[in-house]
């Protein structure tokens, strides 16, 4: 979001969306409400949510430890049997359930709880946490499994948990001259320049209550912010283990954006 809110003037790039702030279920949701027309969405809504398109080259995901998606467990991993679930990444509920079905042994039982640890663990032996919760958990109180390195233990593969989505009927009207895709590259490729960075981490460690350092490790190493073909086979492979399991419907082959081949009744600006 860099170039929407601290963009260079002479561009003004926000001036061309009306911008609102949410968890990323309810970005889903708004998409498939159609009270909003591009949203960075989880990866599992992309399965439940026609008409989608992606915009392409930029994710959310991890080709390593994530620390943001954790599960905590009062038991070893292997005695869990009761998981309470922050449910506001459908994509994190769901890698949970893939990991458990194929690698760590299924027949859980699956609980949606808020996203507070002493409470989840008070009736289940763990608890999926999601972003500020995770990383501010003190992991030496309990077990914990990254769900990112996990899943790349098992598979290899980097894992997506998030990527930006236009709703395809908002591609009818307007503007030939927004290339939707470039905005977000470059609104991405700008926010990880060190300055950036560096603006992000003072911002972000005093009301996160974590270090700056902290705060910059966690966007530069554990954060990957391309949506390249390591990722796109991950994202493949992930749905395909969540179809099989009964976790996400089968998803439409994944569809992208891409400017240069849209006419101009079929480029959109908001």
């Amino acid at each position: 979001m860099w170039d929407f809110e601290h963009g260079d003037p002479r561009h003004e790039v926000a001036r061309d969306f009306d911008i609102s702030y949410t968890l990323p279920s309810a970005c889903a949701r708004a998409l498939a409400e159609g009270t909003a027309d591009i949203g960075i969405i989880p990866a599992a809504a992309y399965a439940e949510i026609p008409g989608l398109q992606i915009l392409p080259e930029v994710a959310i995901a991890s080709r390593r430890a994530v620390r943001s998606i954790l599960l905590v467990s009062k038991v070893p991993i292997e005695k869990i049997r009761t998981v309470a679930l922050d449910t506001s990444s459908l994509t994190s509920v769901a890698l949970t359930k893939v990991l458990f079905a194929k690698w760590l042994g299924g027949g859980k039982t699956y609980t949606a709880m808020a996203p507070d640890v002493e409470g989840m663990l008070a009736g289940n032996d763990a608890g999926l946490l999601i972003g500020d919760p995770a990383l501010k958990i003190d992991r030496a109180r309990y077990h914990t499994l990254d769900l990112a390195e996990e899943w790349i233990r098992h598979t290899g593969k980097p894992f997506v948990f998030a990527f930006w989505a236009v709703r395809r009927v908002a591609l009818r009207e307007t503007a030939p001259s927004l290339d939707l895709p470039s905005v977000f590259q470059l609104s991405r490729d700008h926010g990880l320049e060190p300055s950036s960075l560096n603006q992000i981490a003072r911002e972000w460690a005093p009301r996160l209550d974590i270090s700056e350092s902290s705060v910059k490790s966690y966007l530069t190493q554990n954060i990957h912010y391309q949506l390249d073909a390591g990722c796109l086979e991950g994202l493949r492979m992930f749905y395909q283990y969540a179809a099989q399991i009964g976790a996400l419907p089968a998803a439409p082959e994944l569809q992208f954006m891409d400017a240069a081949k849209l006419d101009s009744t079929q480029v959109v600006s908001f």
